[in-house]
């Protein structure tokens, strides 16, 4: 339900949005409603505005110094509230609040047929507000988004509507947020397919629930269908030792190459850290056979992610330039921690000396001597396979990065 007085002080706070005590009015009347978070987020704008306001301060203290309201406590329809003040039935069982009691134990009894099975998405995100990435995007362009917009041109050079693309690189690098900033360039729907929504313990079932996932997208398309640890489901068959987990990856050779169905109009992107382990059929023409190196970070993505991740905090005289010149082969993972660590380390002292402060540079040089790039391993590991087993220049990104960047793994 709307809150009229709450919208109201916030019409007036969009007149005018430096008035420190009406900023103010909106955060106690957010925090009276349970909205702490929001409640939070408009005491750190008032500082912003004004770093001296003692009214500020306070507020987030007590804000975060009170206990949390308790969870409201929902009574069944039909049901007795225990206020005493509904009539009791002698002779009467109360269904509805049996029914109620075993819900965590017993189904619906009806259920809607013929709803997906997989959730469907349309993302807002755009390439644009991806910070960094220029050649990445330059690379998603070209394969999904440039045929996508110039119908007659893709029409006069044969360029088909379909086909896989795979994206690899260390873990927490913006791979999957990157697939879904396409399908929302594309104005398409997205549906995010992991693991735990393929795989099954019955045989049979994993085969029968990723051609599922294929039958909706399709019915979706235009439609990015997002693969997320495809090593895992399209593993090296030479490597498996069960019939089991090489009917998987059969299944989604079938499905890729769409035998039996219409693929156009579906792009199957696939995330991987470990694009080495994933099964060579799945590497040939029509299925992913294009690949695109994310790599971490580079200055202006990690200014961005910075950015981002304070956007609601409160902060002062941060250097950003330091920062990012400190965080060289941080993934996007490992910047969000650098800052929760950070505003950590702000709180914690606030709450020892009752006084609450910004968050500042001596914060963020104090966590990173905590938090350090996750990257690292993923790069040794790397390094031997582009190396020695560069078949057919399928890691030639890699390599170029590591000449490029001979003293940083």
């Amino acid at each position: 339900m709307t809150d009229p007085i709450l919208d109201s002080l916030r019409a007036a706070l969009a007149a005018r949005p430096d008035d420190t005590a009406l900023r103010m009015a909106v955060a106690r009347r957010l925090l009276e409603g349970g909205d702490l978070a929001g409640a939070m987020a408009e005491a750190a704008e008032a500082l912003r505005h004004d770093p001296a306001s003692d009214e500020a301060r306070d507020f987030m203290l007590s804000a975060l110094s009170a206990p949390p309201p308790p969870p409201p406590v929902a009574t069944p329809e039909g049901a007795s509230s225990g206020d005493g003040n509904e009539p009791v039935l002698a002779g009467k069982y109360d269904w509805v609040a049996a029914e109620h009691e075993v819900s965590d134990l017993v189904g619906p009894r009806f259920s809607d047929e013929g709803q997906d099975a997989f959730d469907t998405q349309r993302p807002t995100l755009r390439l644009a507000d991806v910070g960094g990435m220029e050649a990445v995007k330059a690379r998603l362009e070209v394969a999904f988004l440039a045929p996508l917009r110039n119908p007659e041109l893709r029409r006069l050079y044969g360029k088909s509507l379909r086909g896989g693309l795979l994206l690899y690189g260390p873990p927490g690098c913006g791979k999957t947020f990157l697939a879904r900033a396409v399908a929302g360039e594309m104005g398409a729907r997205f549906i995010v397919v992991g693991i735990p929504e393929i795989l099954d313990m019955y045989i049979g079932q994993s085969e029968r629930n990723l051609h599922e996932v294929f039958t909706q997208a399709r019915r979706s398309a235009p439609c990015v269908l997002f693969l997320d640890e495809v090593d895992a489901l399209g593993q090296k068959r030479s490597q498996l030792r069960n019939s089991a987990a090489r009917g998987i990856v059969n299944q989604l050779l079938a499905e890729m190459d769409s035998v039996a169905a219409n693929n156009e109009g579906l792009f199957v992107l696939g995330a991987t850290n470990q694009p080495w382990d994933v099964d060579a059929a799945l590497r040939r023409p029509g299925r992913f056979d294009r690949t695109v190196l994310v790599l971490p970070p580079d200055p202006p993505a990690r200014a961005a992610i910075l950015q981002y991740h304070l956007r609601a905090r409160p902060v002062e005289k941060i250097e950003l330039a330091a920062l990012v010149t400190w965080t060289s082969g941080f993934s996007g993972a490992d910047l969000a921690h650098l800052c929760e660590t950070a505003a950590e380390r702000a709180l914690i002292d606030s709450a020892r000396s009752g006084v609450v402060r910004m968050i500042g540079m001596p914060d963020f040089e104090a966590a990173l001597r905590e938090v350090r790039p996750s990257t690292g391993p993923w790069f040794s590991s790397a390094r031997g396979v582009a190396m020695f087993a560069n078949e057919g220049g399928a890691y030639d990104e890699l390599i170029a990065y590591f000449r490029e960047h001979p003293n940083e793994f």
